[in-house]
């Protein structure tokens, strides 16, 4: 413990008198560290977000097109559908056996940029979903808003609003359709609570498809199996159709995934050769530090001082610096995971936030004070096995 008492403050004092190395040093740590737990963060967000809203649906049944585009805009409403598919051929497919549930739905149209989608009640059963206030819709142009958007909108029961042509702001208006407003949804921490929900036969209104028996459409069917042995020829029974395609969340989150691996991966290989620079940054800094203080380790050394105490001056400054550059760097990690959280929900209703705590931040600090000590120790080792006539040799 004297040891301990009598080496830090003189690792501080040796410190302060560098401050511009000790400074850079401290800056080019933090920001590898702040770097790889922003995007660890942002991903382990986004990967637990996706699993929640697709969690199930087995097959997403839409028109043709990119599968991604499908699953995209239909399951996590954070993109343009692929078009249409008329009911007709759509209903002849989801008549399967292997089917256990069809969920319609008919987007088109928003509020304020949240979507309005045309279902039924068996999605708001798919989410677990219960009122917060009054009842679920059941006459054309009447809605319930999920949490989220009564938040944002101000939108309760019995108020009123009319839709805009188009998933985003500045489509045109339909004035002449207003909706009433006859529930509202308490959180559920899913896509729910970002979208307004009617009936088909409200978007199909809006629309004036009035003859829905003969060119009713609607953009896609949330599809749940009731065997999982449907996946392996269910599928390939959709795509054959001239008009429909099948993409399953799961798969296509995946391959989602992959694509941004590739630059996650190489953003999280850059924050590592910058630890690696600040480990080597602190080594040469302490190697040049050993060097110019010769005269005072002597002195130590004369004045009593143990070799355990010179090597815990050594390895004390590799610490405060690790540790001032991990507490910088998880500040920059989670205000930098925050500010890309409110940039995904003022531009997609993707909500991340930086005040949360993963598994792997633990790691992530752990390897820098790891670089750090190691950075450390030969300097350290160095000064301990130099004998005082030694060191008076080199004053």
């Amino acid at each position: 413990m004297k040891t301990l008492t009598t080496a830090l403050p003189l690792a501080f004092a040796y410190l302060r008198e560098r401050p511009l190395a000790t400074l850079l040093n401290i800056l080019l740590l933090s920001l590898g560290v702040g770097t790889i737990i922003a995007l660890a963060l942002t991903l382990s967000q986004l990967e637990e977000r996706m699993d929640r809203d697709a969690a199930g649906i087995d097959l997403v049944i839409g028109a043709k097109g990119s599968p991604l585009q499908l699953v995209l805009s239909t399951v996590f409403q954070v993109d343009i559908p692929t078009g249409n598919v008329s009911v007709k051929e759509a209903e002849r497919v989801i008549a399967q056996p292997v089917v256990k549930q069809a969920i319609p739905l008919a987007l088109g149209d928003s509020y304020k940029t949240f979507r309005i989608v045309g279902t039924n009640a068996a999605y708001v059963d798919l989410y677990g979903a219960a009122l917060q206030s009054g009842r679920l819709w059941n006459a054309p142009l009447e809605a319930v808003v999920g949490a989220e958007v009564a938040r944002i909108t101000k939108l309760d029961t019995a108020k009123t609003f009319a839709g805009s042509h188009g998933l985003t702001e500045g489509g045109g208006g339909h004035a002449d359709h207003a909706y009433t407003v006859v529930g509202v949804l308490k959180p559920t921490g899913s896509v729910i609570d970002r979208v307004i929900l009617t009936a088909v036969e409200s978007v199909w209104e809006v629309h004036d498809h009035n003859d829905a028996k003969k060119d009713a459409e609607v953009t896609a069917y949330l599809i749940q199996y009731r065997t999982p042995l449907a996946a392996a020829s269910f599928p390939r029974m959709v795509n054959a159709s001239s008009g429909l395609q099948a993409a399953a969340p799961a798969m296509e989150t995946a391959r989602l995934f992959n694509l941004l691996g590739v630059g996650i991966t190489a953003l999280k290989g850059f924050a590592v050769i910058m630890m690696l620079c600040a480990a080597l940054g602190i080594f040469v800094a302490l190697m040049n530090a050993l060097d110019e203080r010769r005269a005072d380790l002597a002195l130590l050394r004369v004045l009593g001082a143990s070799r355990a105490t010179v090597f815990m001056t050594i390895i004390a400054q590799g610490v405060a610096l690790g540790l001032a550059g991990v507490i910088l760097g998880a500040f920059i990690g989670h205000a930098g995971a925050s500010l890309l959280g409110d940039m995904l929900e003022k531009n997609h209703r993707v909500a991340l936030t930086g005040f949360t705590l993963i598994r792997e931040e633990f790691w992530v600090v752990a390897g820098a004070m790891s670089l750090a000590i190691l950075a450390g120790i030969f300097p350290a080792w160095r000064a301990y096995r130099n004998a005082v006539p030694e060191l008076l040799s080199r004053v």
